[in-house]
C-alpha cells in the first residue's frame, strides 16, 4: 500500500500543521523579512489563498515558538526568538447582518483580551476599550503588542450593496482600526489581510501609514505556490496524480499549470498556483474546479447582476491603468476592481511605455468556472444545465451535425430576459462568446479578437467550422463575408472538411433568425 502524506486541506493553523506533520510550503523567509523591516502592513489576496495560515504563522513567530520553525528557512535567520503579546482578530467566520452583529463580534474579542489584561470602566466605546487594553499590555509587560487582523473587510463585503448598512460598518470599523495609529507607541507589528482594498479610503483613512504590499514584487509569492515550490514539496503527489491519470510527470505538471497556475500579483513577479486547488487535486487524484466550486462570493454575484459590463472584455483580456482595478471602492458602474481582487482576473501583461496592464483569467479553472457561473444570468439555462449543453454542442460539431448545434444554440437565446432587450446586441454577443469559449474545454476554438478573423472557428478531428454572425442582416451576407474576407484561406491545406456557417440574429425575435450551412 502506497504511503499517503498528510495534506493540510482546511487547516489554517500553523501550529497544527507543524505539530501533526502536515506538508508545508516554506514561506518563513518572507515572513521574517516582513516582520523585521516594517510595522503596519496590509495584504489583499483572493479567498482560500492562505491568508489565514500566513496570519497564524506570524502569530507563532511573535509568540517565540522556535520549536515550530525547526528545519524551516527562518531558523537560520532568527537568533533571538522574542515573545510578544499577540492580539489576533479573525472576522472571517461570522455573519454580519446588522450594526449590532459587528459590534458584538468586536466586543466579544475585546472582552477576551480584557480578561487577560484588565479593563477600565471608563472605557465605554469599542475604540477606547481597544486602545486601553493595548496600553495596559505595554504597561504590564514592557513589551509592544502585535495585532493581527484576518479578513478585515468581511463585514463590508456582506453589505456591499446595502449602502446604509455599509456606512454603519464603515463608521464602526474606521474608529476601531483607527486605534492602530493612535496606539503606535504600544505596537511592535500590525498586519491586516482582506480580499478587497476598496475600503481603504474610508475605513483606513486614519491609518494612512499602512504599507500596502499587495502589489509589491518582494511579497508577490507570500501566498500561493510557485512552480519550484510545487515540484520541490509535492513530487510524490505529482507522481501519484500522473499515474492515476495516465500522464508522465512533466505532463502532469503541465496540466496542473494550465488549470491552477497563472496568478500574478505584480507585473514582473513569478506566477503562483492556487494552493486550495492543488491540495484538493492531490487528495482526489481528479482534475476539477475545486476553488471555483467552493462558491462564488455573494457580493460579486450581486455586483455583476447590477452591472452592464461587457463580458467579451473579460474573455479576451482587457487593458487598463492600475487605478481601474486597484482603486479603493466598489461600484456597479465598474466591477473590475472587485473581479480582480476576488481572484477571477489577474495581471497577464504590462506595457511600460504607456503604463497599461492587461488583465485576464489566470487559468482554465477560473476561465471556465466563471463563464459557467455567468450563463444563468444571461439566459434561462440553469447552472446545472450549462455543462450538459456545452458537451452536446461539442458532440454535435464533432459529428458534423451543424443543424443540431444551431437548434441547440437557439435554446440559449430563447431565454434572453425581456428586461435586457435594450442591450440586445451586447447580450447576444456575450452569450455567443461564452458558449464558444466554454467549448474550448473540449475542442480547439478560436473566438474573434481582432478584425479580419471570423467570429468563431471550431476545429474537430474531421471538420473545421467557420462561423460568421450578423445582426438584423441575412445569413447569406454572413457567408459572403467569409468568402470576401478569406476566412477559410488559413485552413485550405489542413486536410479536414471545411464548413461555412452564416447566421443572422433578429432584434425583434431576440434569437437566431436564420442560418445557412455550406
Amino acid at each position: 500500500m502506497e504511503q499517503v502524506r498528510k495534506l493540510p486541506i482546511g487547516i489554517q493553523t500553523f501550529e497544527e500543521i507543524r505539530k501533526d506533520n502536515y506538508l508545508y510550503v516554506d514561506k518563513t523567509a518572507i515572513v521574517y523579512q516582513i516582520a523585521n523591516v516594517g510595522k503596519p502592513y496590509f495584504l489583499s489576496r483572493p479567498r482560500r489563498f492562505g491568508k489565514s495560515l500566513l496570519i497564524s504563522t506570524f502569530e507563532a513567530y511573535f509568540q517565540g515558538r522556535k520549536d515550530l520553525f525547526q528545519g524551516l528557512a527562518i531558523e537560520k535567520l532568527e537568533t533571538e526568538w522574542k515573545e510578544y503579546p499577540v492580539f489576533h482578530l479573525d472576522l472571517n467566520a461570522e455573519k454580519y447582518d446588522s450594526k449590532e452583529a459587528l459590534e458584538q463580534v468586536l466586543s466579544r474579542n475585546l472582552s477576551l483580551w480584557e480578561d487577560r489584561w484588565g479593563k477600565d470602566v471608563a472605557e465605554d466605546t469599542l475604540a477606547s476599550r481597544f486602545i486601553g487594553v493595548l496600553r495596559r499590555t505595554y504597561e504590564q509587560t514592557g513589551k509592544q503588542a502585535v495585532v493581527l487582523i484576518d479578513e478585515y473587510d468581511k463585514p463590508l463585503l456582506q453589505a456591499i450593496l446595502d449602502e446604509p448598512l455599509l456606512e454603519e460598518y464603515r463608521r464602526t470599523l474606521k474608529a476601531f482600526y483607527g486605534v492602530l495609529k493612535s496606539a503606535d507607541r504600544y505596537l511592535r507589528f500590525v498586519f491586516l489581510t482582506g480580499v478587497t482594498k476598496f475600503a481603504q479610503v474610508s475605513v483606513f483613512s486614519d491609518l494612512n501609514q499602512l504599507n500596502d504590499i499587495s502589489m509589491k514584487p518582494a511579497y508577490a509569492t507570500v501566498c500561493g505556490i510557485t512552480k519550484d515550490e510545487l515540484v520541490e514539496t509535492f513530487t510524490p503527489e505529482i507522481d501519484n496524480l500522473g499515474k492515476k491519470n495516465g500522464l508522465t510527470f512533466d505532463e502532469t505538471v503541465c496540466r496542473l499549470t494550465a488549470l491552477y497556475d497563472g496568478y500574478h500579483f505584480e507585473e514582473s513577479a513569478e506566477g503562483v498556483f492556487n494552493p486550495f486547488s492543488l491540495l484538493n487535486v492531490f487528495d482526489s487524484y481528479k482534475f476539477d474546479n475545486y476553488w471555483f466550486q467552493t462558491g462564488t462570493p455573494t457580493y460579486l454575484v450581486d455586483l455583476l447582476k447590477q452591472s452592464d459590463y461587457d463580458l467579451r472584455l473579460l474573455i479576451d483580456g482587457v487593458e487598463v491603468q492600475a487605478s481601474a482595478f486597484s482603486e479603493y471602492r466598489a461600484e456597479t458602474r465598474n466591477p473590475l476592481p472587485m473581479i480582480y481582487q476576488s481572484g477571477y482576473l489577474t495581471i497577464k501583461g504590462y506595457d511600460k511605455e504607456v503604463s497599461l496592464y492587461t488583465l485576464g483569467f489566470p487559468n482554465d479553472e477560473v476561465r471556465y468556472g466563471f463563464l459557467n457561473f455567468l450563463i444563468p444570468y444571461y439566459t434561462e439555462v440553469s447552472d446545472a444545465e450549462t455543462g450538459f449543453y456545452i458537451v452536446k454542442f461539442m458532440r454535435e460539431l464533432r459529428a458534423g451535425n451543424v443543424d443540431a448545434f444551431m437548434e441547440r444554440l437557439k435554446v440559449f437565446f430563447a431565454g434572453m430576459p425581456y428586461e435586457l432587450s435594450e442591450n440586445t446586441e451586447r447580450h447576444y454577443q456575450a452569450i455567443f462568446y461564452v458558449v464558444f469559449t466554454l467549448m474550448g474545454q473540449f475542442v480547439e476554438t478560436e473566438v474573434r479578437s481582432a478584425r479580419g478573423r471570423a467570429d468563431a472557428v471550431v476545429k474537430t478531428k474531421d471538420f473545421i467550422f467557420v462561423f460568421e454572425f450578423k445582426l438584423n442582416g441575412t445569413a447569406e451576407e454572413a457567408l459572403k463575408q467569409i468568402d470576401e474576407k478569406g476566412y477559410l484561406i488559413p485552413y485550405t491545406l489542413d486536410g479536414r472538411k471545411l464548413v461555412k456557417v452564416g447566421v443572422n440574429f433578429s432584434k425583434e425575435t431576440r434569437n437566431v433568425d436564420e442560418y445557412v450551412i455550406r
